[in-house]
């Protein structure tokens, strides 16, 4: 896979985001302030730094430009979530997962940066995880050990091509359920659709032809 990810926090959440980025095959950069957790972390990621996360310079050593992405999961230290996700930023890392407790975090967090902002109640690391090794996709829901709802930006070579002339199901496993255009989902998808500029689908997929399967 060679992708490359860092997680900040290693409570329980940030844990399983860990656990399950490694499964997946992604390289993972484990971050705590707390030596004692990252000493437990150490054998089962790729690496684990401890630092403090709220002193700016800490962050130059630890290579997040080189980063795919980054999961900041310390909600009960709000200065410290706000540092990480700027320093991410800062560094130029394409996405930034970050784990809020509440709606008022969530706000908090989009404003100063995060690409994507998980309520772990109502999203899960698994979810978290997955959208982050999905990066060629808008969203990524689990339906099942394997079946997922993918979404997916339309591919140039889709323009203007009905979906039965299309044949997605045979050629890439993926069953179109809606388009979105101009905000707007879509849900009645015929044989006769077509594609525009700017339009995403939402496809109903086995992660098998997603390369999402564990151990891929």
């Amino acid at each position: 896979m060679d992708r490359s990810y860092a997680v900040f926090g290693l409570g329980e959440f940030g844990r399983s985001v860990c656990h399950e980025l490694m499964e997946l095959g992604a390289d993972v950069l484990a971050v705590d302030r707390n030596e004692a957790q990252t000493t437990a972390i150490a054998d089962d990621v790729t690496m684990a730094v401890a630092i403090d996360c709220l002193n700016e310079m800490a962050y130059e050593k630890l290579g997040l430009n080189n980063m795919d992405g980054v999961v900041v999961s310390m909600s009960g230290n709000l200065g410290a979530s706000i540092m990480a996700i700027m320093a991410a930023k800062d560094a130029g890392v394409p996405l930034v997962i970050a784990k809020a407790s509440d709606d008022t975090q969530r706000t908090i967090f989009q404003k100063v940066g995060a690409n994507r902002v998980v309520i772990p109640e109502r999203d899960g690391a698994v979810r978290a995880a997955r959208n982050l090794l999905a990066k060629n996709f808008l969203d990524y829901i689990e339906l099942s050990d394997k079946i997922s709802i993918v979404e997916i930006n339309v591919k140039r070579e889709w323009l203007n091509q009905r979906l039965a002339d299309l044949n997605l199901r045979s050629r890439y496993g993926l069953n179109v359920i809606a388009v979105r255009r101009d905000g707007e989902l879509l849900t009645d998808i015929g044989p006769d659709a077509t594609f525009i500029m700017g339009d995403t689908i939402l496809v109903v997929t086995d992660k098998q032809d997603l390369g999402l399967e564990r151990g891929k």
